[in-house]
């Protein structure tokens, strides 16, 4: 004869022996996450259910936000609850079982963010005109960020560009983006941000079709522009940014002038300002010859001289204005750009300077570096994972 606690624990070492690690598809049901950030639903399909449970620290790793209605495919083990006397299964993985699914997913976030105004128009910020501080939140070692830079210094080399290192794609990317648009509105004199990454498939993108990197763009009291992906992605980062571009240098040519397109328009006024300068001397001509014919006049070449004089002189003191105008902006140009060029993270790295990084942000301080976990060392050529000593 066998007590309950007994059986069930029989039952309990048999299942659990039996059903150590299963991998399951069904539709997502009955999604409750808990204040304690576990996640608690059922998996269901037409003829039965079993209860899930997905501790936090697991569920760092799902890149999307679960849905009820979901078809998801989950990897964990079954396990036993004795005093209830039911199974459940302790998910450790949880993807979507198609893109469909994920497109769902897409569509109910968009619907609600619409219902609450995140996509009014009267919440648009405009973007500013040639702005001299340019915040940027993408992947440091994208190719994005250098396409942004090269865009950015063949138009505009005046303009700063400022960067919020974070990740794109994977577990924490929505999170990771929207520290960062919060770190670049904390900083002085940035006029506009730009939220970027390159092109990929659907779930590479997803970290810019999550709730937190959206309300951080809503949130942000700075105009943000996103180039998100290639000219066909739309994500929900775009319908809530101030500005959306197809790509991410189409992004930067959105925020910054074009120089040489500037110098032409100066030019164009230069040569207007001539054109008028040479008909006003001609006008000025016909009448001095007008005023000549008088014979009461004294002295009328005298007259036509000192009028000859100052006109000389405005037109020199013109010219000098421009030559000045254009010089000062070639110096401002040059001292940027050796600016830029002394900043360059890899000509820095490749004197023997190292990056610390811990949990996607730069270590600059010792005491800033937590104990017994993984950070990076980021040399010129190779990052390397380490540990640091755990205190006793």
């Amino acid at each position: 004869m066998l007590t309950v606690s007994e059986l069930t624990g029989k039952i309990k070492r048999t299942i659990e022996d039996n059903f150590f690690e299963v991998q399951i598809i069904g539709e997502l049901s009955n999604y409750k996450p808990h204040n304690s950030g576990h996640w608690y639903f059922s998996l269901k399909d037409s003829d039965a259910q079993i209860s899930c449970t997905m501790w936090r620290s697991f569920k760092n790793y799902v890149f999307f936000t679960p849905q009820d209605g979901m078809k998801i495919i989950v990897t964990g083990k079954v396990t036993v609850y004795p005093p209830r006397g039911t199974y459940q299964i302790d998910v450790r993985s949880m993807l979507p079982a198609g893109e469909g699914d994920l497109q769902m997913a897409f569509e109910a976030l968009k619907k609600r963010l619409f219902e609450e105004g995140l996509f009014d128009e009267a919440y648009k910020k405009p973007i500013p005109w040639m702005p001299e501080r340019i915040g940027i939140a993408t992947a440091i070692d994208g190719a994005a960020l250098q396409d942004m830079i090269i865009t950015a210094k063949k138009r505009f080399p005046l303009a700063e560009l400022i960067v919020a290192p974070c990740k794109v794609q994977g577990a924490g990317a929505s999170e990771s983006v929207a520290n960062a648009i919060r770190l670049l509105n904390k900083q002085g004199n940035i006029e506009v941000i730009i939220v970027a990454r390159g092109g990929g498939s659907i779930e590479d993108l997803w970290a810019f079709n999550e709730e937190s990197a959206a309300r951080a763009i809503f949130d942000s009291r700075i105009p943000v522009v996103t180039g998100v992906g290639h000219e066909v992605d739309i994500t929900i980062a775009d319908f809530v940014a101030d500005y959306r571009a197809a790509t991410p240098t189409a992004a930067m040519e959105a925020v910054i002038p074009d120089g040489e397109e500037l110098l032409a328009q100066i030019q164009q006024t230069d040569k207007g300002f001539m054109q008028y300068l040479k008909r006003l001397v001609v006008s000025s001509k016909t009448r001095l010859r007008q005023v000549m014919m008088f014979s009461v006049l004294a002295k009328p070449m005298q007259l036509v001289q000192f009028r000859k004089q100052s006109l000389d002189y405005t037109v020199f003191k013109f010219h000098e204005n421009i030559r000045m105008y254009v010089n000062g902006l070639t110096h401002k140009v040059a001292l940027l750009s050796v600016k830029v060029e002394s900043n360059n993270v890899k000509k820095l790295l490749k004197k023997g300077f190292v990056l610390v990084i811990q949990h996607g942000k730069f270590v600059k301080r010792a005491t800033g570096l937590i104990s017994g976990e993984e950070f990076s060392l980021e040399f010129f050529d190779k990052t390397i994972q380490v540990y640091t000593d755990e205190k006793k």
